[in-house]
Parts: structure tokens; sequence; C-alpha cells
């Protein structure tokens, strides 16, 4: 059919070319996706915060995000040694981490997901890392999804959704403070401590990702419990959230307000996504945490949409991994997550 969507086509750069080393590579400054451009020129406000994100998901023929969770252990000494050890010169190697990060990937990876616990760790030098990470890679075109997790009643929940979906009224003056695309919402006090964000993301063109099944390995203790009527709790909060963003589907029929279920369990993968059909998936346990890509092809429609996966530590940490640490020296980090990227969209693909 010509109307079908074709995301996972034959026509995929090969590894071999994106990393070797004897090919020239291009520019960076002329690495300017479609979206970047839209980004500077304001058309993103016309159209459905997840319809942007699908758009983006097909023009680099990746559903990945790149969760970006820098624990100082993590970063190379080429970057740790330029810093004094203090919170101070800790974000500031985070910020040049991330940047290296982003300015390798952002033409073929369609987002990025920082993890805000920790730039919390250190203080409030951290939290300007975030902030700065976030401005930037918006700048370059990628989407942000923040994995915050709030949850809360009234006007706690506000303040939250104000913080990175809306804006601070100040007086007469409303600011917006981290100005992010989509945030990660813990749903398990109900729907007021959800209804905030909904309404900022109906403002605003903002989206969430609602914890309904994660990938954690005591996930189950709680959101497998079956109520009476014979539904698990995941497939409660499921149902919910399919309910909760009905007014908010955009023209590929899904909405912004989505939900995180976990590679690591595919049988409810599947099960949520038949409960669920309008509702887009935020993938997590990809990688290091053991999800397989033909697990995740379970969460997606017959047309390779429905879902983003994510990967942190098999990104960020590719240099260190046993397939790339012989192929790029310690100073090459952020190419050997580039390479890393390409391998991981490859598989995805084969899969799907």
């Amino acid at each position: 059919m010509k109307n079908k969507v074709r995301l996972f086509g034959t026509e995929l750069k090969s590894l071999k070319n994106e990393t070797k080393k004897t090919v020239p590579r291009v520019p960076r400054v002329s690495r300017v996706s479609q979206s970047q451009k839209n980004a500077k020129k304001g058309n993103w406000k016309m159209k459905n915060i997840i319809d942007i994100l699908i758009d983006k998901i097909k023009e680099t023929n990746n559903p990945t995000v790149m969760g970006l969770d820098p624990r100082f252990e993590m970063l190379p000494k080429c970057v740790t040694d330029k810093y004094p050890k203090t919170l101070e010169g800790v974000a500031d190697a985070i910020i040049e981490y991330n940047k290296a990060l982003i300015d390798e990937t952002f033409d073929i990876i369609p987002a990025v997901k920082p993890q805000i616990a920790f730039y919390e760790m250190f203080g409030l030098p951290g939290m300007k890392a975030f902030e700065e990470t976030c401005k930037y890679a918006k700048e370059k075109g990628m989407l942000v999804i923040v994995d915050a997790k709030r949850g809360d009643i009234g006007s706690t929940a506000a303040g939250y959704s104000n913080a990175f979906l809306g804006k601070t009224k100040i007086g007469d003056v409303e600011e917006s403070i981290f100005d992010v695309d989509f945030l990660t919402v813990n749903p398990y006090m109900g729907s007021d401590c959800v209804k905030p964000f909904i309404e900022d993301c109906k403002k605003y063109n903002k989206g969430l990702f609602i914890l309904v099944k994660t990938s954690n390995p005591s996930s189950g203790e709680l959101q497998d419990i079956k109520l009476e009527n014979g539904d698990e709790v995941y497939t409660t909060v499921a149902k919910l959230v399919e309910k909760w963003g009905e007014d908010l589907r955009g023209e590929y029929g899904y909405s912004s307000i989505a939900a995180v279920v976990g590679a690591t369990y595919p049988e409810q993968l599947q099960s949520i996504r038949k409960t669920a059909p309008h509702t887009y998936f935020l993938i997590p346990g990809y990688g290091a945490q053991g999800g397989k890509a033909s697990d995740i092809a379970l969460g997606f429609d017959g047309n390779g949409l429905g879902g983003i996966v994510n990967a942190s530590r098999s990104l960020m940490c590719a240099y260190k991994s046993d397939l790339w640490k012989d192929k790029f020296a310690e100073v090459d980090y952020a190419k050997a997550t580039r390479a890393e990227a390409i391998r991981m969209r490859d598989e995805l693909n084969s899969a799907f």
C-alpha cells in the first residue's frame, strides 16, 4: 500500500561505511537534519508532539532514544582530568561529555532522555548541566524526554508540571523553566496526580510517558497483582492511560499521553499493546538490562510504529564495551557511541 509507513526498509547505511576511518567524515556543521531546521523555524508548533516524535523517528529510520545518565565513574579520564574534583568541575565534565555524544548522534538518533537523578545528585551545578544538556539537544533538533517520574496531588503535581512542561507564573509574567518535550510520570496516586500534567500537555503541546509496566526485576510485586475483575494492576493502568490520552491523539493515531513499558517482560509488552492500541511506548530495558530486539518488536504495530527504545549505558559507555574498546581509543568515546547507535538501529530494524 502506498500509504503504509516504511520505517525499516532495506536502504540502511552499513556499519562498516559509518565507522570506516578511511572514509572522510562529513563536517559536523553540515549535519543539519530536517527536524533541526523545523525547530529553528518553529514549524514543530503546528503538530501534535507525538507526531513530531514519530516524524523524527521516520526521518532517522531509528526508534531509539539515548539515555543520558552520567555517573562520574562512567566518564572517560580524558574528560574528567580537565576539571577539578568539585561539584562545579563534575558538572562541567558532564556538559562536555553530553555535548560530544549529542554532536555525534543528533543526525541518527531522534531523542535524548536525561535521567534527572544523575544531575540532582551534584546539586545546583548538576542542575545547570541538566538544563544546558536539554537546551543543547533541542538546538540540534533532538526531542528531549526527561526521566523524572514525577507524581503528586494537586498543587504539587502542578508545580512539577510547570517546571518541565508548562510555565511558572510570577505576578503577571509567565516563564518557561526547563521547557522539555516529554516527562515521565508516576500515576500510582491516581488520576488527580496526573491531571495537572495532562492539562499542560494540552495547553503547551507536550507529552507524558506514564509508568505502566517497568523493566526492573521487582516491578511485579505491585504491577502484576491481580484485581477482583481479573486484570493485573498494569493492565488497569494501561486502560487508564489509553483513556487519558483520547483527546490528544495525532495524525498517526497515537496520543501524546504515552506509557513506559519495559522490554524485559515481552509477554506483558505484547498484552499492553493490545490493551492500549493508541498509546505510544517508551521501552526501557534494552541492552544492559537484557531486553532483546525480538522482544521489543512485540510492542510495535504493523507499520513499525508504536514505541521508542531507550538505551543508556550501552550507548554512553560504548567505548568501554567488549565490542568497541579495541576499535576506539578513549578520546574517541563519542565515535564509539555513534558506532553502537548504528549497530543498535540496524539490530532493531532487522527485528521489525
